[in-house]
């Protein structure tokens, strides 16, 4: 199949956002956001045997890469407009291209957010790579670095549901003996199928004091945002909220709660907040702890002050030079 046969079978849709003028078919993307709004881009590369395994069902993996970019977005509290997708291919599988733009289009139309461009290309092994754009009101992005002594720190959803999902998928061994088939879809399925928090972000836009999205482990991107805003923060871990699936797991291997606190993969929006802010229950946050002055910049300690050891996350180049 020629390259462009292969775009306009799988991936020519027209657009549906009215603030893009022009998707495919030009040499560019023409994209219109309304007066006041600044755009928000964020870009995210996933390869198959590092970012998923091999064995992830096509759809899946087309959710995960729009899902984990939207989740970018959402951090910074954007609403999506459109989306570029540049796919390594080797090679040219029809049914795995239907099923895939299938999911791909199935996320794209649940997010709002249009396939505005890209490129595809043979390469070695499967290997996608997502732009996202996003727009905001100008001047209230949420970023990392507005965090405010006192300010408490909440988390959507659940943590580590994603890392214990990555346990059943590649060290099946692992995993509690007695762990239902109910638990082990749950888990599985929050590992291939991310929400991004895009309601509760731009709820938030302008509110929260500093944010980012859980991708690398809770305790690495706090440390993130506790390194740029120059506090530190004291944490609740029996606060740190969980799934059922995750809590039996946990019952069974307690040990494991290295890999739920720095696994990553969550795509959970991790927020800073005034602590005179009303929680709408809506948002689905919940308080893990707050952040002061009291230690070093970037120290995260447990409730009582005991420092956290060996805040640790995920670490593409982790075992290379310094």
């Amino acid at each position: 199949m020629q390259e462009f046969d292969l775009i306009h079978r799988y991936f020519d849709w027209a657009p549906a956002n009215p603030e893009v003028a022009l998707a495919g078919g030009d040499d560019a993307a023409i994209l219109a956001p309304r007066p006041g709004q600044q755009v928000v881009v964020a870009t995210d590369m996933l390869i198959a045997g590092r970012h998923f395994p091999a064995s992830t069902a096509p759809d899946a993996i087309a959710h995960k890469a729009l899902a984990v970019n939207l989740s970018d977005l959402a951090a910074m509290g954007a609403a999506p407009l459109g989306f570029t997708l540049s796919l390594g291919l080797p090679e040219t599988n029809e049914s795995w291209l239907q099923q895939f733009s299938s999911g791909l289009r199935a996320a794209a139309d649940r997010w709002g957010c249009d396939l505005v461009g890209g490129d595809t290309v043979r390469a070695p092994q499967l290997t996608l790579s997502i732009t996202a754009l996003g727009s905001v009101p100008a001047g209230t992005a949420i970023r990392r670095s507005g965090a405010r002594a006192g300010d408490r720190l909440a988390v959507t959803g659940t943590i580590g549901d994603a890392a214990l999902g990555l346990v059943l998928a590649l060290e099946t061994g692992h995993a509690p003996s007695d762990l239902s088939r109910s638990d082990r879809d749950y888990l599985l399925d929050r590992l291939d199928r991310p929400e991004p928090r895009l309601s509760v972000g731009q709820a938030l836009c302008g509110v929260a004091t500093a944010g980012l999205d859980v991708s690398d482990g809770l305790l690495q991107d706090l440390g993130h945002m506790l390194s740029v805003s120059g506090l530190s923060a004291e944490i609740d871990l029996d606060a740190v909220p969980l799934s059922p699936a995750a809590r039996r797991w946990l019952d069974a291997r307690p040990t494991d709660i290295g890999r739920v606190l720095g696994g990553g993969d969550d795509y959970e929006l991790l927020l800073a907040l005034p602590p005179e802010l009303p929680l709408d229950p809506a948002w689905d946050l919940t308080v893990i702890g707050r952040l002061d002055e009291a230690g070093a910049v970037g120290e995260i300690r447990e409730r009582g002050g005991r420092p956290l050891p060996g805040q640790r996350g995920y670490n593409h180049f982790a075992g290379e030079g310094a």
